[in-house]
């Protein structure tokens, strides 16, 4: 058995393919007592987006359009993991990139803000480690979309950090290995 060089703090969310995203919204928010954090619409992503919270992180379901290729109740969109530091996400990389895992992203998105590593396991699930993600009390409104500040990078994330998030790495040396 191999020990990973960072730890995972708990499953975050999960992202799912939906028929109808506003149908899926109202079941959710109605049903389940979900609240909306942000919403993407065609020209941030084809067929739009749902970010959905139950506690104060920014989401904790994500809903995107079904596609032919990805139908909706077929399978899910993506599994995220929270891990405590943004140094685990970098070591996370590292780790990813030594045992040759092709990386699909790595840097921040943008609703929600977290900096994360994207990749695929053995299925091709798509998987997801990150730290990060905005807290948002009940009642309260999530982060204006104007301080999203996407970065396609870790370097690029951490040098420009959004507002309210400290991106100092313990170790500065793990972005140099």
């Amino acid at each position: 058995m191999t020990t990973a060089p960072f730890q995972l703090g708990k499953i975050g969310h999960i992202a799912l393919y939906v028929a109808d995203i506003k149908r899926s919204t109202q079941w959710y928010t109605d049903v389940l007592g979900f609240e909306v954090s942000d919403l993407y619409e065609d020209d941030m992503m084809p067929g739009g987006a749902a970010f959905l919270r139950c506690n104060p992180d920014h989401h904790g379901i994500a809903l995107f359009k079904a596609t032919a290729e990805n139908p909706a109740g077929a399978g899910l969109h993506h599994l995220a993991f929270e891990v405590p530091t943004l140094d685990d996400v970098v070591r996370a990389r590292a780790h990813l990139r030594k045992h040759d895992v092709p990386i699909d992203f790595d840097g921040r998105r943008r609703a929600g803000v977290q900096i994360a590593v994207e990749f695929r396991d053995p299925d091709n699930h798509r998987l997801e480690i990150y730290w990060g993600i905005d807290q948002i009390a009940a009642g309260e409104q999530a982060r204006p979309a104007d301080q999203w500040k996407g970065a396609l990078s870790l370097e690029a994330a951490i040098a420009d950090p959004v507002v309210g998030q400290d991106t100092r790495l313990k170790d500065p040396s793990l972005l140099t290995t």
